[in-house]
């Protein structure tokens, strides 16, 4: 499969409590840098790697996160892709959005998903040489912020909590390659994936991960944002 045949989800319903001390009238994914939108840098970063069909889940200030996807398909990066967006009612947590927006695209049967409040250089082409259900990772020198992974082969076999002064080692980078079937025994309603769909795809030595070389920056909290400052251009 071609990275311009499989649609990108992206995550950005969240309420971005960590990052409203300094980012409060905007979604997270929003937020500004030199005067653009981070999510902008998202979208140039993964049509720069063959993507053409995205699909948009939004609930906080879903007015402003229509708007944006309105101009990009108008004039910027989006007016020569297929674009979706979905909007949650009520909060669904991650895994429960995407469940809920799969229901609305019954000819969607495999597909990635992107966390819109973190930035991986590279990833597509590589998730696209392994099946379903599976996840890109990184390696960090600190994963305390984070957590991290116990891996066996190309199998997660644990994902350990996040604790102060964890040390180096593998992290789940926030894209994933997921299909309809792994949302086939999963709850309607609310859930997440980190919490409810990952396990159970543990339980069943049914995850794999394929590690990826690049830069990955998560603008969660102030000073990770701050950082992403200088590690974007204008």
């Amino acid at each position: 499969m071609k990275p311009s045949e499989i649609p990108l989800f992206l995550l950005a319903g969240g309420f971005g409590t960590r990052l409203s001390a300094v980012v409060k009238d905007v979604p997270k994914p929003l937020a500004p840098i030199h005067g653009k939108p981070f999510l902008a840098y998202l979208l140039e970063n993964y049509y720069r790697q063959g993507i053409r069909k995205f699909v948009f889940l939004v609930h906080h200030k879903a007015e402003l996160m229509k708007d944006f996807v309105k101009e990009q398909q108008e004039a910027g990066i989006l007016k020569d892709c297929m674009v979706d967006l979905i909007e949650e009612e009520q909060p669904m947590g991650t895994g429960g959005a995407i469940k809920a927006a799969l229901q609305e695209l019954p000819d969607i049967t495999d597909f990635l998903v992107s966390n819109a409040d973190t930035y991986l250089s590279a990833g597509v082409a590589e998730l696209l040489t392994v099946e379903a259900p599976a996840l890109a990772a990184v390696w960090q020198e600190d994963t305390g912020r984070y957590g991290s992974l116990q891996t066996q082969d190309k199998k997660i076999m644990q994902f350990i909590e996040k604790s102060p002064n964890a040390g180096p080692g593998l992290i789940n980078a926030g894209l994933y390659r997921l299909s309809t079937s792994c949302f086939e025994d999963m709850p309607s309603g609310s859930f997440s994936l980190e919490n409810t769909l990952f396990p159970a795809l543990l339980n069943n030595h049914n995850l794999q991960f394929i590690r990826i070389n690049a830069d990955f920056i998560d603008i969660g909290i102030p000073e990770d944002y701050e950082k992403c400052k200088h590690y974007l251009t204008p």
